[in-house]
């Protein structure tokens, strides 16, 4: 187990109307308590946030306290406004409530093909309007078999980093994500999930320097389950989870939180 802060972040990609979105977020804000230990994150659709983030307020507010969840976006542009249609700002999500926003997340990049630099631009925006970026990164099925992990992924953290000093890099959450694991029911094995957790450490420490990565948590992302998050918890790089499908679940959501909040 780490001895950072572990954060585990709930991507709800394009599921969930208004209504279940309300009872979502309502069920892990009151499920939440027990676990003081880690930072628990809900990723709605944009189009949910605003009602999101009321509920868990509201849900806080009934049994007297502040709430324990925070709220992130899935996407942002890298400009505060414009003639953009369709795109949503860091500002925009400040606004309504957003601590958090995923940036570089495998389907941006592979259905929208988005660069390295265009995540590059996205995170400078998001750490310019107090957000903190979730800066996703990993490898294929086709590049993991060829033996092109390592480079893969030091290539993204590069160039979706670039430019960034220490105290910027301080304010990441890093997400490792193999691409071949996400939606499968694939998982890389808590070594294999290790290795490139490790590796991206030392990158940042080449970045950032040793102090600093010592500090900067990464999740792991790809299947997470309640029945493989004890194991991938207790790995000493892995800092968290950025959770896909399970987190549509407010009790599988919790029990993957409570591997990580030991």
């Amino acid at each position: 187990m780490s001895a950072r802060r572990p954060i585990v972040a709930g991507n709800w990609k394009m599921n969930g109307l208004r209504a279940a979105a309300r009872v979502l977020a309502a069920d892990v804000e009151l499920a939440s308590g027990g676990m003081p230990t880690v930072d628990l994150v809900i990723c709605p659709p944009a189009v949910h946030i605003t009602e999101v983030e009321e509920q868990v307020r509201a849900a806080a507010a009934t049994e007297g306290r502040a709430p324990r969840v925070a709220i992130g976006g899935q996407n942002a542009w890298d400009k505060p406004t414009g003639a953009f249609t369709g795109e949503v700002s860091p500002q925009m999500l400040a606004d309504v409530g957003c601590r958090y926003v995923i940036l570089g997340h495998s389907e941006r990049r592979t259905l929208c093909s988005e660069t390295d630099a265009v995540v590059n631009a996205k995170v400078n925006a998001a750490l310019a309007a107090g957000l903190t970026p979730i800066v996703c990164v990993g490898e294929t099925l086709a590049e993991r078999e060829s033996g092109r992990t390592d480079d893969v992924v030091a290539g993204q953290v590069r160039g979706s980093l670039a430019g960034l000093g220490a105290a910027e890099i301080a304010r990441l959450v890093i997400a490792y994500e193999p691409v071949w694991a996400i939606g499968t029911g694939r998982v890389a094995t808590p070594a294999q999930a290790q290795a490139v957790h490790a590796l991206i450490r030392g990158l940042l420490g080449s970045l950032a320097g040793a102090d600093t990565a010592a500090g900067v948590r990464i999740q792991y992302g790809g299947s997470v389950k309640p029945d493989n998050a004890a194991e991938l918890a207790a790995q000493p790089d892995i800092d968290g989870a950025l959770v896909g499908g399970a987190s549509l679940d407010a009790p599988g959501f919790l029990a993957i939180a409570r591997a990580f909040a030991g």
